[in-house]
């Protein structure tokens, strides 16, 4: 089966990007598909949410991460690592990825270090799922990740504040068409859903508009989420019963259907 790469980006900061793909990854990885997570920030959310704190600084300090892999333009197989969860390991970031742009800058063909890098990896059909955590940006990093995607999911939290800045994003993907022609947006995901507050269907409303799939779960807020953050497990695994795990189990389930 040929591997389904796919990207979570938003150039706006808290859309619950490394949520949704730490997320998806776990109920991917417990359906028994085989899910490879790369960490693309520097603030290596994806890294925290399966490692704790000291072994994830201990990745960023060391070698076998994706900065250290990009900088020497290095085969990414080397720096995988296993997690506590059957069939789902993890490329982890470094705090050292704030620099990425300008190693990038002087690199031949700059714009598909990532997705050659990946190759080896993809040709060998180890994983179902290749998942890319990136970074609140748009720029060269953002463009070497979706041009090594199949896939794009786009988290948006539903809030004033939320939609802010979409069709900046809407407007990248136009222009790296020419690098990631066969790119395809998956859809948009609601993320942080208060159904208290009016401003959720108003978020929905403005949302159909686009040009985009939208799915059809949403995430609500959950302190579960959060607790599970605190503790390194993705909320699935920490709390079974929780609103959010049982609605991104549902996502995950949307997310097969649509991706391959």
């Amino acid at each position: 089966m040929k591997t389904c790469t796919i990207c979570f980006a938003n150039n706006k900061g808290g859309s619950g990007k490394s949520t949704t793909c730490s997320n998806i990854g776990y109920f991917l990885a417990a359906s028994g598909k085989k899910v490879l997570l790369i960490d693309g920030d520097m603030q290596m959310n994806l890294t925290l949410s399966l490692f704790p704190e000291e072994e994830a600084l201990a990745f960023a300090a060391g070698e076998k991460n994706l900065y250290a892999a990009i900088r020497k333009e290095s085969d990414l197989a080397d720096c995988i690592h296993s997690s506590a969860y059957e069939n789902l390991d993890l490329i982890p970031s470094s705090t050292l990825m704030s620099g990425i742009e300008f190693d990038l800058f002087t690199k031949w063909q700059r714009e598909y270090i990532l997705k050659k890098g990946l190759q080896k990896i993809k040709d060998s059909g180890k994983y179902d799922y290749i998942l890319i955590d990136a970074p609140p940006t748009l720029g060269g990093w953002v463009m070497n990740i979706l041009a090594a995607s199949d896939q794009l999911i786009i988290p948006v939290e539903a809030s004033p504040w939320g939609l802010f800045g979409l069709s900046n994003m809407f407007e990248f993907l136009s222009e790296v068409k020419s690098v990631a022609p066969d790119l395809t947006v998956a859809g948009i995901v609601v993320t942080k859903v208060d159904g208290r507050k009016n401003y959720f269907k108003q978020t929905i409303e403005t949302l159909q508009d686009l040009p985009a799939h939208l799915f059809e779960t949403c995430i609500h807020l959950d302190s579960s989420i959060e607790w599970s953050q605190d503790n390194s497990k993705p909320v699935g695994k920490y709390r079974p019963s929780a609103r959010s795990s049982k609605e991104y189990k549902a996502l995950t389930e949307e997310v097969e259907k649509i991706c391959r």
